[in-house]
């Protein structure tokens, strides 16, 4: 009985690699000659990057490396700025989350009817916030609050509030408009339908970016002690810049330890956000 039925069906040709009224086509062939026009432009020493005497001079570097220092003031004192550097990243996520989503609610429409006054010049904002880098930020912020973490802290809370700022706007954005609209036509205003209706649903990818952002602002917290805000960065410019690549050695293994320890909680706790 299915015989007629499968010789009455047509079967069409696969598309073309190339088509001119193919958008992501042009996209594609236009991202390629950017990639091709970079390496044409650059100067890339590739001869004597993968040279015998560069790999000998990397070889010496690396060597000078090994051993760590293992003296028990020195792993105090990275002890001390392992901490730090936590507590940076830490607060300085909260604060951003927080702000973030305070931000959120002006730059994002609602609803399919709200007028969202506000949200063109808070995305403004946010652009501005998340556009200036958080090595920048300290830099300018160490004029007024000082060498220290807190400094540090501060830097790295402007950047992410704009990252999680526009993550957090999307997302409410995106969020299913039905649970809102059944209250809105109950009559229920707009800030207990963004509590009871939006919020709910959002909760867990609004998490999610908190903890991804949290996992690149403890690396980006061990940069920023290179400009003197605090953290294990502060300790890993000093000694690199006396060549105790002993004690540089030791303060690299402590970010490598405290970013594979961060990454683990992150994952593991986006794990049961999805559940």
């Amino acid at each position: 009985m299915n015989k007629p039925q499968a010789a009455n069906q047509t079967y069409r040709l696969p598309p073309p690699l190339f088509s001119a009224r193919c958008k992501a086509c042009w996209f594609s062939a236009g991202l390629l000659v950017l990639v091709v026009a970079s390496f044409w432009s650059l100067d890339l020493q590739w001869a004597q990057f993968l040279s015998l005497e560069a790999a000998q001079s990397m070889g010496r570097f690396l060597a000078e490396f090994v051993p760590p220092d293992t003296a028990p003031e020195f792993l105090k004192k990275v002890a001390l700025g392992t901490w730090e550097t936590l507590a940076m990243s830490a607060l300085g996520t909260l604060l951003a989350a927080l702000a973030g989503l305070a931000l959120a609610l002006p730059a994002s429409r609602l609803h399919e009817g709200d007028a969202a006054h506000g949200r063109t010049p808070t995305r403004l904002l946010l652009n501005a916030l998340r556009s200036i880098p958080e090595l920048v930020w300290a830099a300018l912020l160490l004029i007024s609050a000082g060498l220290g973490p807190f400094a540090g802290t501060l830097a790295l809370a402007l950047h992410t509030t704009g990252v999680l700022g526009r993550l957090f706007a999307e997302a409410i954005e995106n969020a299913p408009p039905g649970p809102g609209d059944a209250l809105r036509a109950q009559g229920v205003g707009n800030g207990r339908v963004f509590l009871y209706a939006t919020l709910p649903q959002v909760l867990p990818q609004l998490m999610s970016y908190t903890l991804y952002r949290w996992e690149n602002n403890i690396r980006a917290a061990a940069v920023l002690g290179v400009v003197g805000a605090g953290g294990l960065g502060q300790l890993l410019a000093f000694h690199m810049g006396l060549f105790h690549m002993g004690k540089t050695a030791t303060i690299l293994a402590a970010m490598l330890l405290l970013v594979a320890f961060v990454d683990a909680a992150s994952h593991g706790s986006r794990r049961l956000l999805t559940r």
